[in-house]
């Protein structure tokens, strides 16, 4: 359950704050120009060189964090482009089962890889951390993340842990 809590903390602030900045109705996690986007990246880099003490080791936990960002990016891109053939296919009178299951298909196979690349690159992360430094950074990511709940009580989940965890 660990490496689904990591993997949240890392990828959520940036997808919380890519929700929360810009003008509704912008793509801001798609075109990574968004303030939201860029405010999450910041505050995901800076929780990384307040954790780490060794600035070159930041630099290249920071570098895998950037492969997280851009990995989750494309994805968001192409998730776009495959609902997009959806609601055409939908508009098709003539459109078989097999037209959707095919798109589905593609779709849910390209989130599998996106998330295999993301829990590799989490790994690759975590071994080039101290367990003390990576408590660390995912408590500062924590921290930043919290900021973004709006007032709202976190989710109890299940065991009673905060967060849906």
């Amino acid at each position: 359950m660990n490496v689904v809590k990591s993997f949240a903390l890392i990828v959520g602030l940036l997808l919380v704050t890519a929700g929360c900045g810009g003008h509704h109705g912008e793509s801001r996690l798609g075109s990574g120009t968004g303030y939201g986007a860029e405010r999450g990246v910041k505050e995901m880099m800076a929780a990384v060189e307040k954790a780490v003490p060794d600035p070159e080791k930041a630099k290249r936990v920071q570098a895998a964090l950037t492969e997280i960002v851009e990995e989750a990016k494309q994805s968001y891109k192409q998730g776009r482009e495959y609902h997009q053939k959806l609601y055409e296919l939908n508009a098709s009178y003539n459109a078989t089962p097999e037209d959707f299951t095919k798109i589905l298909d593609e779709l849910n196979n390209g989130r599998m890889r996106t998330g295999a690349k993301i829990l590799a690159i989490r790994f690759k992360i975590k071994e080039m951390l101290t367990a003390e430094e990576w408590k660390a950074m995912n408590d500062n990511l924590a921290a930043a993340r919290a900021k973004y709940r709006h007032g709202h009580e976190a989710a109890e989940g299940k065991d009673g842990k905060q967060g849906g965890y």
